[in-house]
């Protein structure tokens, strides 16, 4: 049987966890009290006391006389409590610290529950008065249309229009919700009367990365057509169908969020009651009362259990979604409210070892056949190294990525890190740790297996000028599979993935979320393969695998500074996220320091190319210098600002105050581990001396290392995350609103 704690600790949201009851504390405050009554009973002074018939003082009694008058009290119960009983001296201070801290927790979830009750009340109204000034709005443009429509005739006739009454009303209703209509709406025109809102804007704030190209051209284009319509027609109105649309979209989205909120606090309010009574029960256990029924009615009496607020909101939160949203279909109402979890698949752990037995038969058979056919040791052979092989390393440290993202997935969900929350993720549709192994291991499959029959039909002469297009055929149906519109292998994980690619490539343009900037810094690792895919698509591009003359792709001058290029484009793309967040969060300094150490990533990769142009002693020298500056700053924003750590105020030596981690020695081998795995451009510059495939497996071995450190940067970057958001009880999304008050 799980024990009450681990299952409170299983069931409680991460982010409130603080203002959960300390239940594990409480537990020692009655183990204590435990201890103190089996020293009672082995005292035989205490025999006399005994004979009362109370082993231990009246919890009740003692309740009313240090703790009364109290709001959980009432004069009733204080009548009940005070019963003629005798405190036992010996036990009096354990039991006074036992109830001390229970009215303690009892405060704090009191207080807490209250807070959020009144901030998601106070939301529900606010989206209230949003969405009756969005049907309104509605009803405008819905009249309008059809009002011009009826207004064309009386054009060619040349009468005289008017505001329609119902746009009369909804305009004069718009007013009171508080938006602000400064024009002369009601007022004639000798041309023609058209229903318009002189002044009204809606905003659209760029929340999502195709908002913000959208944010900027409507306002560019409205200012545009209405100064041209101002001095033509005498203007028009601001709201677009367009517009409201986005708008109808967001408000949806705040109901959806503040329905989820109201379902988290309906848990914390159960989860503590069951709490207080595991508790008590405890305490009867130990002092032979039976004090857990009168004090748990004082419990329900409290705030956090007899409010009815959260539960009224909810279930009119639920009529107005289903009424304005669904149509009045329930039944889809409750597919956004409540979406279903998705159950685990025993398919998905058996296809995951199914592959992985299928990836390392054939890599068996691979390492054998390589073995006999020479293919790393012989010099005639090097060609293989240059041309096939760095289209194969693409594919591994792309599967060792994934591989890594599903340990990471897998730890954030042993520690209870709500990685879904954070990246804005659809719990229904967001990748599991089993997906991503399964992803890992079948790509892997078919890449080695693509590698084996590469490899016996070249040991075997077979098609020679053409066998070296199987790895461009593999690549072709990775790209094929990638963007395959049909709902199969993972489709939202893969529009997913291209839309935050999409949004990476054309930063500044788009606002930067939390999984757009987290995949950027991922690129930032995978610098060997943006310049193997280069390679790839110039050796098949010019069908150099017909000629196996690949050199133009490596030692063309061209070419060369293409790579490269391509190199600094993952630091640059930081640079501009960072820019954008700094201009969009406050000019915050921070975002500007986070863009130098980029900045200092380029210029440091760009010498170094040079030196590999020119390996003069001079450059040698500043290649170690920008170098060893650009590292520093590096680890220092690791540690202290993605990491939180080398906190020098901190209870744990240079460590934070909260870890998610109970044994502190792992993140002491975690800043090592990144330290060391940080001067890897070392080799680069050093390059010893070891022949063209050796250096092949070292550079692929180093690029797999930096991917192993990204790795396991990933679980301590999200981890420092979390505890921000638990710091700030930050549990749903706070979705922006369309309209503004007139203030």
């Amino acid at each position: 049987m799980v024990k009450f704690s681990r299952e409170l600790e299983a069931q409680l949201i991460p982010e409130w966890k603080e203002a959960f009851v300390n239940y594990r504390q409480l537990k020692k405050h009655v183990k204590k009290v435990k201890l103190s009554a089996a020293r009672s009973t082995a005292d035989p002074s205490s025999d006399g006391l005994r004979c009362l018939g109370f082993s231990l003082l009246n919890p009740l009694h003692f309740l009313a006389t240090h703790f009364a008058p109290s709001d959980h009290l009432s004069s009733q119960d204080d009548e009940e409590t005070f019963a003629d009983t005798e405190l036992v001296q010996s036990n009096e201070h354990e039991v006074r610290e036992f109830f001390e801290k229970l009215e303690e927790e009892l405060e704090k979830v009191n207080n807490f529950y209250a807070g959020k009750e009144a901030e998601f009340c106070e939301r529900g109204e606010m989206l209230n008065k949003q969405l009756q000034i969005l049907l309104g709005l509605k009803e405008i443009i819905d009249d309008r249309s059809s009002h011009r429509r009826r207004s064309s005739v009386s054009e060619n006739e040349g009468t005289v229009g008017d505001v329609t009454p119902v746009a009369e009303e909804m305009i004069a209703e718009l007013e009171r919700n508080g938006v602000s209509f400064t024009g002369a709406v009601r007022s004639k025109t000798k041309k023609v009367g058209k229903p318009r809102v002189a002044s009204m804007r809606i905003d659209i704030p760029a929340t999502t990365p195709s908002r913000t190209i959208s944010a900027v051209t409507s306002v560019i284009w409205e200012d545009l057509i209405n100064g041209q319509r101002k001095e033509g027609a005498g203007g028009d109105d601001h709201v677009s169908r367009k517009k409201i649309q986005c708008a109808e979209k967001m408000i949806r989205g705040a109901f959806v969020e503040l329905y989820k909120g109201l379902g988290l606090l309906k848990t914390f309010s159960s989860l503590n009651l069951v709490a207080f009574r595991k508790i008590l029960k405890k305490f009867d256990k130990v002092s032979n009362q039976q004090a857990s029924e009168k004090y748990l009615n004082m419990v329900k009496r409290s705030h956090f259990i007899s409010s009815d607020k959260v539960v009224r909101l909810g279930d009119e939160l639920e009529s107005i979604f289903t009424k304005h949203f669904t149509s009045n279909d329930r039944k889809k109402a409750m597919k956004f409210l409540r979406p279903q979890q998705p159950k685990d698949s025993h398919m998905i752990t058996f296809l995951v070892g199914l592959f992985t037995g299928s990836f390392v038969t054939l890599f068996t058979v691979y390492a054998i056949l390589a073995h006999l056919s020479g293919i790393f040791s012989s010099s005639t052979e090097s060609g293989y190294m240059k041309t096939v092989y760095p289209v194969f390393s693409m594919f591994a440290l792309l599967s060792l990525h994934i591989f890594l993202y599903g340990c990471n997935i897998f730890m954030w969900r042993a520690t209870r890190i709500n990685h879904n929350f954070i990246f804005e993720f659809s719990a229904n549709t967001a990748l599991k740790h089993r997906d991503a192994f399964l992803i890992c291991t079948s790509f892997m499959t078919m890449v080695v297996a693509a590698m084996v029959i590469h490899l016996l039909l070249r040991s075997a002469g077979i098609f020679p000028r053409h066998i070296d297009a199987i790895p461009g055929i593999l690549l072709l149906m990775f790209i094929a599979m990638l963007f395959c519109p049909f709902n199969i292998c993972y489709r939202s994980t893969r529009y997913c993935f291209l839309r935050v690619m999409r949004n990476i490539a054309c930063s500044p343009l788009y606002r930067v979320l939390m999984v757009d900037f987290f995949m950027a810094d991922q690129l930032t690792s995978q610098i060997p393969l943006l310049r193997h895919m280069e390679f790839t698509a110039c050796f098949f591009m010019l069908e150099s695998f017909r000629t196996n003359k690949y050199e133009i792709c490596t030692t063309s001058n061209k070419y060369k500074l293409l790579a490269y290029v391509i190199s600094f484009l993952p630091y640059y793309w930081r640079a501009m996220q960072c820019a954008r967040r700094y201009i969009e969060e406050g000019y915050d300094v921070n975002h500007l320091a986070n863009a130098g150490k980029y900045i200092s990533a380029m210029l440091a990769a760009a010498v170094r190319w040079k030196y590999a142009v020119d390996p003069t002693p001079f450059w040698l020298v500043i290649v170690v210098l920008s170098s060893t500056m650009a590292t520093a700053y590096q680890l220092y924003w690791d540690f202290v600002k993605d990491w939180g750590l080398f906190s020098f105020s901190s209870r744990n030596f240079l460590l934070r105050d909260d870890l998610i981690l109970q044994n502190k020695s792992i993140y002491y081998v975690s800043i090592a581990f990144n330290f060391i795995l940080r001067l890897a451009w070392i080799e680069t510059v050093l390059r010893l001396n070891l022949g063209s495939v050796e250096h092949s497996i070292v550079d692929f071995l180093l690029a797999s290392f930096e991917i192993i450190r990204r790795g396991h940067w990933n679980f301590y970057r999200l981890e420092n995350e979390h505890l921000n958001n638990v710091g700030r009880f930050r549990a749903i999304k706070t979705v922006p609103l369309p309209f503004r008050d007139m203030e």
